[in-house]
C-alpha cells in the first residue's frame, strides 16, 4: 500500500486497533490478515486490543456466519449494519473503548509499581 511509510507513525503509542472490512469481498478477508499482522502482532498489542468490524452495506445480505481462520478467529468480531441496528454497534464500541481504558490503566499502574519497587 502506498501509505506503508506512514504506518510506524500511526502505530506509535497506539493502544487499540479497529479493523473495518467488507465481508463480501474475498480480497478484504486476505487483507485483514496483513493488517492484523502489522498493526497487532508486530506492535505487539494484545488480541483484546483489536476489534474486527464486518460492515454490511445497505441492502447487502448479512451472513452472520462469517468464519475467519486462525488467528483472526480469536478476535472480537462485530457485524455492523447501520441501517438496521446502529444502537447495537454503538454499544459494542463503548464496550471496546472501556476495555482499552482498563488495559491502559492497568499497565500504567504496573509501571508506577515498578518505579516504586
Amino acid at each position: 500500500s502506498r501509505f506503508e511509510t506512514c504506518w510506524p507513525a500511526l502505530m506509535k503509542d497506539s493502544h487499540g486497533v479497529i479493523i473495518v472490512f467488507n465481508p463480501e469481498l474475498p480480497s478484504h478477508l486476505k487483507e485483514i490478515e496483513m493488517w492484523y499482522s502489522c498493526f497487532v502482532q508486530q506492535q505487539p498489542l494484545l488480541d483484546s486490543q483489536c476489534l474486527l468490524v464486518a460492515h454490511h452495506k445497505p441492502g447487502s445480505a448479512e451472513d452472520t456466519d462469517l468464519s475467519l481462520a486462525y488467528p483472526l478467529n480469536k478476535l472480537k468480531l462485530i457485524h455492523s449494519n447501520l441501517e438496521e441496528d446502529p444502537e447495537d454497534v454503538r454499544m459494542e464500541f463503548i464496550k471496546y473503548f472501556r476495555s482499552i481504558i482498563t488495559i491502559i490503566n492497568e499497565s500504567r499502574e504496573r509501571e508506577e509499581m515498578s518505579i516504586i519497587s
